[in-house]
Protein backbone atom coordinates (compact mmCIF):
# COMPACT_ATOMS: atom_id res chain seq x y z
CA UNK A 1 0.00 0.00 0.00
CA UNK A 2 2.86 2.26 0.47
CA UNK A 3 4.11 1.87 -2.62
CA UNK A 4 1.36 2.63 -4.35
CA UNK A 5 0.77 5.97 -2.22
CA UNK A 6 4.27 6.30 -3.41
CA UNK A 7 3.61 5.67 -7.07
CA UNK A 8 0.52 8.09 -7.06
CA UNK A 9 2.19 11.11 -5.44
CA UNK A 10 5.16 10.57 -8.55
CA UNK A 11 2.54 10.98 -11.06
CA UNK A 12 0.37 13.75 -9.57
CA UNK A 13 3.66 15.46 -9.61
CA UNK A 14 4.56 15.10 -12.76
CA UNK A 15 1.39 15.86 -14.07
CA UNK A 16 1.77 18.60 -12.19
CA UNK A 17 4.74 20.05 -13.41
CA UNK A 18 3.63 19.21 -17.29
CA UNK A 19 0.62 20.92 -16.79
CA UNK A 20 2.79 24.46 -15.22
CA UNK A 21 5.26 24.09 -18.22
CA UNK A 22 2.25 23.83 -20.93
CA UNK A 23 0.47 26.94 -19.53
CA UNK A 24 4.21 29.14 -19.21
CA UNK A 25 5.18 27.27 -23.11
CA UNK A 26 1.52 29.14 -24.11
CA UNK A 27 2.06 32.60 -22.07
CA UNK A 28 5.37 33.40 -23.81
CA UNK A 29 4.20 31.74 -27.30
CA UNK A 30 5.03 34.25 -30.23
CA UNK A 31 6.66 37.01 -28.05
CA UNK A 32 10.91 37.11 -28.72
CA UNK A 33 13.00 36.89 -26.07
CA UNK A 34 13.91 40.74 -24.26
CA UNK A 35 17.18 41.40 -26.17
CA UNK A 36 15.52 40.10 -30.01
CA UNK A 37 12.98 42.33 -29.24
CA UNK A 38 14.90 45.20 -27.91
CA UNK A 39 14.12 46.88 -24.66
CA UNK A 40 13.50 50.33 -23.45
CA UNK A 41 17.09 50.71 -22.58
CA UNK A 42 18.56 49.60 -25.65
CA UNK A 43 16.56 51.77 -27.80
CA UNK A 44 17.17 54.86 -25.64
CA UNK A 45 21.43 54.01 -26.42
CA UNK A 46 20.52 53.64 -29.85
CA UNK A 47 18.71 56.93 -29.93
CA UNK A 48 21.53 58.58 -27.81
CA UNK A 49 24.45 57.78 -30.15
CA UNK A 50 22.77 59.32 -33.12
CA UNK A 51 23.10 62.98 -31.73
CA UNK A 52 25.90 65.05 -30.16
CA UNK A 53 25.52 66.70 -27.04
CA UNK A 54 27.64 69.98 -26.10
CA UNK A 55 27.60 71.84 -22.75
CA UNK A 56 27.54 75.65 -23.27
CA UNK A 57 27.30 76.89 -20.12
CA UNK A 58 27.19 75.40 -16.27
CA UNK A 59 26.37 78.06 -13.65
CA UNK A 60 26.26 77.51 -9.87
CA UNK A 61 24.49 79.48 -7.16
CA UNK A 62 25.34 78.97 -3.24
CA UNK A 63 21.90 79.47 -0.86
CA UNK A 64 23.15 80.38 2.68
CA UNK A 65 20.93 77.95 5.61
CA UNK A 66 21.29 77.20 9.23
CA UNK A 67 23.44 74.41 8.41
CA UNK A 68 25.71 76.03 6.05
CA UNK A 69 25.37 76.51 1.99
CA UNK A 70 22.80 74.58 -0.06
CA UNK A 71 24.09 74.44 -3.76
CA UNK A 72 22.40 74.67 -7.15
CA UNK A 73 23.45 73.81 -10.65
CA UNK A 74 21.82 75.05 -13.82
CA UNK A 75 23.09 73.96 -17.49
CA UNK A 76 22.71 74.93 -20.85
CA UNK A 77 23.37 72.18 -23.72
CA UNK A 78 22.77 71.62 -27.43
CA UNK A 79 21.75 68.40 -28.97
CA UNK A 80 22.32 67.70 -32.50
CA UNK A 81 22.59 65.08 -34.62
CA UNK A 82 25.28 66.39 -37.60
CA UNK A 83 22.55 66.32 -40.51
CA UNK A 84 20.36 69.66 -40.05
CA UNK A 85 18.85 69.07 -36.87
CA UNK A 86 19.49 71.02 -33.74
CA UNK A 87 18.06 72.08 -30.32
CA UNK A 88 18.61 73.07 -26.89
CA UNK A 89 17.58 72.80 -22.71
CA UNK A 90 18.13 73.97 -20.02
CA UNK A 91 17.76 72.39 -16.91
CA UNK A 92 18.06 73.23 -13.15
CA UNK A 93 18.57 70.70 -10.63
CA UNK A 94 20.82 70.05 -7.11
CA UNK A 95 23.35 67.69 -8.74
CA UNK A 96 25.47 68.47 -11.92
CA UNK A 97 24.55 65.13 -13.41
CA UNK A 98 21.31 65.92 -13.23
CA UNK A 99 20.84 68.97 -14.45
CA UNK A 100 22.78 68.11 -17.59
CA UNK A 101 20.46 65.47 -18.09
CA UNK A 102 17.49 67.08 -17.45
CA UNK A 103 19.05 69.83 -20.02
CA UNK A 104 19.68 67.51 -22.85
CA UNK A 105 16.13 65.50 -22.53
CA UNK A 106 14.56 68.78 -23.11
CA UNK A 107 17.42 69.57 -25.95
CA UNK A 108 16.07 66.57 -27.86
CA UNK A 109 12.36 67.45 -27.59
CA UNK A 110 12.44 71.01 -29.11
CA UNK A 111 14.19 69.87 -32.36
CA UNK A 112 14.35 72.50 -35.16
CA UNK A 113 15.50 72.15 -38.39
CA UNK A 114 18.78 74.34 -39.81
CA UNK A 115 18.23 74.62 -43.36
CA UNK A 116 21.77 74.10 -45.34
CA UNK A 117 22.76 73.91 -48.95
CA UNK A 118 26.85 72.81 -49.81
CA UNK A 119 27.35 72.86 -45.71
CA UNK A 120 26.53 76.38 -45.07
CA UNK A 121 23.37 78.38 -44.82
CA UNK A 122 21.43 79.69 -47.97
CA UNK A 123 21.62 83.58 -47.18
CA UNK A 124 22.33 85.96 -44.95
CA UNK A 125 19.94 85.87 -41.15
CA UNK A 126 19.85 88.16 -38.59
CA UNK A 127 18.17 86.76 -35.15
CA UNK A 128 17.02 88.64 -32.55
CA UNK A 129 15.88 88.13 -28.78
CA UNK A 130 15.84 90.93 -26.11
CA UNK A 131 19.46 92.80 -26.22
CA UNK A 132 21.19 90.04 -28.21
CA UNK A 133 21.65 89.42 -32.05
CA UNK A 134 23.15 86.58 -34.05
CA UNK A 135 23.92 87.30 -37.88
CA UNK A 136 24.76 84.23 -39.69
CA UNK A 137 25.87 84.33 -43.23
CA UNK A 138 26.99 81.83 -45.79
CA UNK A 139 30.63 81.00 -46.56
CA UNK A 140 32.55 79.38 -49.37
CA UNK A 141 33.82 75.89 -48.91
CA UNK A 142 37.38 75.43 -46.64
CA UNK A 143 36.35 78.44 -44.71
CA UNK A 144 34.84 76.45 -41.62
CA UNK A 145 33.29 77.48 -38.66
CA UNK A 146 33.91 81.12 -37.34
CA UNK A 147 31.87 81.49 -34.51
CA UNK A 148 32.34 82.43 -30.93
CA UNK A 149 31.26 79.53 -28.34
CA UNK A 150 27.64 79.38 -28.26
CA UNK A 151 26.66 79.60 -31.80
CA UNK A 152 29.93 77.32 -32.69
CA UNK A 153 28.29 74.67 -30.55
CA UNK A 154 25.30 74.84 -32.50
CA UNK A 155 26.47 74.89 -36.14
CA UNK A 156 28.50 72.06 -34.71
CA UNK A 157 26.26 70.29 -33.84
CA UNK A 158 23.57 70.99 -36.89
CA UNK A 159 26.24 69.74 -39.20
CA UNK A 160 27.44 73.07 -40.79
CA UNK A 161 30.49 73.23 -42.17
CA UNK A 162 31.47 76.48 -43.61
CA UNK A 163 29.05 79.55 -42.09
CA UNK A 164 30.37 82.95 -40.77
CA UNK A 165 28.69 84.59 -37.58
CA UNK A 166 28.44 88.00 -35.65
CA UNK A 167 27.56 88.11 -32.26
CA UNK A 168 25.91 91.77 -31.52
CA UNK A 169 24.49 93.00 -28.38
CA UNK A 170 24.32 91.10 -25.33
CA UNK A 171 27.02 88.23 -24.58
CA UNK A 172 25.13 86.07 -22.32
CA UNK A 173 24.95 82.76 -23.42
CA UNK A 174 21.61 81.88 -22.82
CA UNK A 175 20.52 84.69 -24.96
CA UNK A 176 23.23 84.14 -27.77
CA UNK A 177 21.56 80.76 -28.42
CA UNK A 178 18.08 81.93 -28.38
CA UNK A 179 18.42 84.83 -30.70
CA UNK A 180 20.91 81.79 -32.74
CA UNK A 181 17.69 79.42 -33.15
CA UNK A 182 15.43 82.78 -33.72
CA UNK A 183 17.66 83.06 -36.77
CA UNK A 184 17.10 79.54 -37.81
CA UNK A 185 13.63 79.57 -37.46
CA UNK A 186 13.23 82.89 -39.95
CA UNK A 187 16.07 81.49 -42.38
CA UNK A 188 14.47 79.78 -45.98
CA UNK A 189 14.80 76.10 -46.86
CA UNK A 190 16.17 75.97 -50.36
CA UNK A 191 14.64 72.94 -51.62
CA UNK A 192 10.95 74.59 -50.75
CA UNK A 193 12.07 77.91 -53.05
CA UNK A 194 13.23 76.41 -55.76
CA UNK A 195 9.88 73.61 -55.76
CA UNK A 196 7.64 76.41 -55.41
CA UNK A 197 8.95 78.22 -57.79
CA UNK A 198 9.55 74.66 -60.28
CA UNK A 199 13.17 74.71 -60.54
CA UNK A 200 16.11 72.87 -59.77
CA UNK A 201 18.36 73.89 -56.63
CA UNK A 202 21.85 73.88 -59.67
CA UNK A 203 19.25 76.41 -61.48
CA UNK A 204 18.39 78.36 -58.15
CA UNK A 205 21.70 78.59 -56.58
CA UNK A 206 24.35 77.59 -59.45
Amino acid sequence: MEEQKTTDNEIAEKTTVTVDAKATESRFEGRAPRERRGGRENRGRERDDDFVEKLVELNRTAKVVKGGRRFSFAALTVVGDKKGHVGFGFGKANDVTEAIRKSIDRAKRNLVTLPMIHGTVPHDMIGNYKSSSVMLKPARPGTGIIAGGAVRAIMDAAGATDIISKSLGSRTNVNVVRATFDAIAHILDAKAIAQARGKTLNELWG
